[in-house]
């Protein structure tokens, strides 16, 4: 494995209005190595990639790439220069083909003309060369791809480009893989360490960065803390290294006694699930576990009346519950927190007061006019309560951190008070310390009587958060388990089966 010095980030200071979001930040990216970025959101680790991809000069300090100073004024020169930036959010042109969003700017022409059969077929080769062969159809457009199929049209975009890359920076990549997609880009990656390109790799997700790491960089505030060989640390180091302190935010919560049963489904069949029979009580919190496609948020989608119900009964409190939308649901007591909290629950043009204050309009109201003092008096209590870090609450929501904008849609819904709060993957893409505080939001939740059904991909978050686990499998629910027999291999044996799924492979554990 090599060991020179791909580019050099040396000194580099920026600020924003006056705010540091980097300190003197020194460090080597090397070639043949994957050098993981950590810290919590706010550290300075996506300012250091819009740094490094061109995106923003730094205002001070040097970037040198073989020893020599370079200015990356635009990110189309650091692309010239082979360093590229992987984003969580990447940039899709909707209106077009896949085939034509990976070779943007180098469509393939015949005599002037654009030869989209040879464009086609380009893409189906690069799908197939990085191991991504049948996730992808090159001639779906881009505004009907998933989150991980625009992420995969990102990285095949990057590969694919006429200059080869010296160094890529992946940001968040696996936050929309499903497990097998996941694997491919783990192979994608070690492919490129071994062929000397400098990999960044920026994840939350401490098992990843043990699992592909060589070196581990530590942000903290905007400064660097430290840099470790991946092999002589641990969790516990790195954590302390991010927050500054030992942080138990995994250890399991305490299970109170569950109250009244608040959710029941029997028999709940739709385009996308079969015959779903579960129920969550009062003060308790309920985990659909299952792997990418088991069918977990679209069923989150049915109850709360965003796609239809075929057959069989939603009870809440008792009664049944005939939501037609998502209205219906907020008005009949339920809060409900989509994965994609950009695009299906925040309003990113708006203020931290907007999107907080949106769900208790109706209780704001006197005589058709908004009570702004009413107003800013109960979204402020929610702000403190929840610890969101906003300058103000004026503060437009697409400038909080991914954590901070997670805690603005669960303060909504504190305010509205529902009896049941469906939560799809809470901390995807959070900070571990901005996970420890979404963990407390939950847990006192239960503790005030409002029932809990959390959809997570992560096991040790599902282990420490649930009362109960709802196993999902290819539409279906292979099993439940109680908490004092539930395991990450009791998990995963009802989760994985070993053939396609069958009906007399559905089981009831624990129940």
């Amino acid at each position: 494995m090599s060991s020179s010095t791909a580019l050099t980030a040396e000194g580099i200071g920026k600020r924003f209005s006056g705010v540091t979001a980097l300190d003197d930040v020194t460090l080597e990216f090397r070639s043949g190595e994957v050098l993981a970025l950590m810290g919590e959101n706010g550290a300075g680790k996506s300012t250091l990639l819009r740094v490094l991809s061109g995106d923003q000069g730094p205002d001070d300090g040097t970037l040198r790439i073989d020893g020599e100073p370079v200015a990356f004024d635009t990110p189309r020169a650091a692309m010239a220069a082979g360093v590229r930036v992987i984003y969580q959010e990447p940039e899709i042109i909707p209106h077009v083909s896949v085939a034509e969003n990976v070779f943007v700017g180098e469509l393939p022409t015949r005599a002037r003309v654009f030869n989209r059969r040879t464009l086609n077929q380009r893409t189906y080769e690069a799908l197939a060369e990085y191991g991504f062969e049948g996730v992808l159809d090159p001639a779906t457009l881009g505004s009907r791809l998933s989150a991980a199929q625009r992420q995969l049209v990102e990285i095949l975009r990057v590969l694919t480009a006429a200059t080869p890359p010296r160094v890529i920076a992946f940001d968040e990549p696996t936050s929309s893989l499903s497990e097998h997609e996941v694997e491919a880009l783990f192979r994608l990656i070690r492919r490129l360490r071994d062929s000397g390109v400098a990999v960044v790799y920026v994840s939350h997700r401490m098992k990843e960065i043990f699992q592909l790491a060589d070196r581990v960089a530590v942000l903290r505030d905007g400064k660097l803390i430290g840099v470790q060989q991946a092999s002589e640390t641990d969790e516990n180091q790195l954590v302390r290294m991010m927050i500054g302190r030992d942080l138990s935010a995994l250890e399991r919560r305490e299970s109170a006694e569950p109250g009244a049963v608040v959710l029941r489904l029997e028999n709940v069949t739709t385009d996308d699930v079969d015959d779903i029979s579960f129920e969550v009580r009062a003060g308790e919190v309920v985990c659909l576990a299952g792997l990418v496609g088991a069918g977990r948020s679209e069923l989150a989608r049915a109850i709360v009346g965003d796609l239809p119900v075929r057959s069989g009964t939603v009870e809440l409190d008792g009664k049944p519950l005939k939501a037609r939308n998502p209205g219906d649901a907020v008005k009949a007591g339920i809060g409900f927190a989509p994965e994609e909290r950009k695009t299906d629950a925040l309003l990113m043009q708006r203020s931290v007061r907007d999107n907080v204050s949106i769900a208790v309009l109706d209780r704001l109201r006197r005589f058709r006019v908004i009570r702004r003092a009413k107003e800013r008096e109960l979204v402020a209590e929610y702000i403190r309560e929840l610890s969101v870090r906003t300058p103000s609450m004026e503060q437009e929501v697409r400038k909080l951190s991914g954590g901070n904008q997670q805690k603005a849609v669960l303060a909504r819904w504190l305010a509205r008070r529902p009896q049941l709060l469906i939560l799809d993957e809470p901390t995807r893409g959070v900070d571990v310390g901005a996970k420890a505080e979404i963990y407390r939001i939950i847990d006192g939740l239960a503790a005030e009587g409002i029932a809990l059904l959390v959809i997570s991909s992560d096991l040790p978050e599902v282990l420490s958060l649930a009362d109960r686990i709802v196993v999902m499998r290819a539409g279906h629910v292979a099993g439940q388990l109680n908490r004092d027999e539930a395991t990450e291999e009791a998990v995963l044996t009802l989760a994985i089966p070993a053939t396609e799924p069958a009906a007399e492979d559905i089981q009831e554990v624990g129940a």
